[in-house]
């Protein structure tokens, strides 16, 4: 029988699996996450939505299936959710000097 190990992740799927940019990869999967549930708790359909913010269904698609998440920017995203009658508040501080690095995060 072989045992099996687990092992606890980081709290970012995209930094554990290796990826480039992991931090700026979640805080877009966060606000691609919500512009998703906008759309559907209006039950709006792909067609309905993009033409709400702008763009093709084709990119509605691909947001709603997570393929090309990296094409997508910061901004588009954000300015999907302003569309869609969202606030967004960035904040801007200075990284601790206990962090290597400086990073993006999104809470919603």
């Amino acid at each position: 029988m072989t045992e099996e190990i687990i092992e606890r992740g980081s709290g970012n799927v995209f930094a554990d699996l290796g990826v480039d940019a992991p931090n700026e990869m979640l805080a877009k999967a966060k606000l691609a996450s919500a512009i998703l549930d906008i759309i559907e708790h209006r039950k709006l359909t792909q067609h309905q939505a993009a033409k709400i913010l702008g763009t093709d269904q084709a990119y509605i698609s691909k947001l709603k299936r997570g393929s090309e998440l990296r094409r997508f920017t910061l901004d588009r995203l954000v300015t999907w959710l302003t569309k869609l009658d969202r606030n967004v508040t960035l904040i801007v501080k200075p990284k601790p000097r206990t962090q290597e690095t400086a990073e993006i995060q999104v809470s919603v």
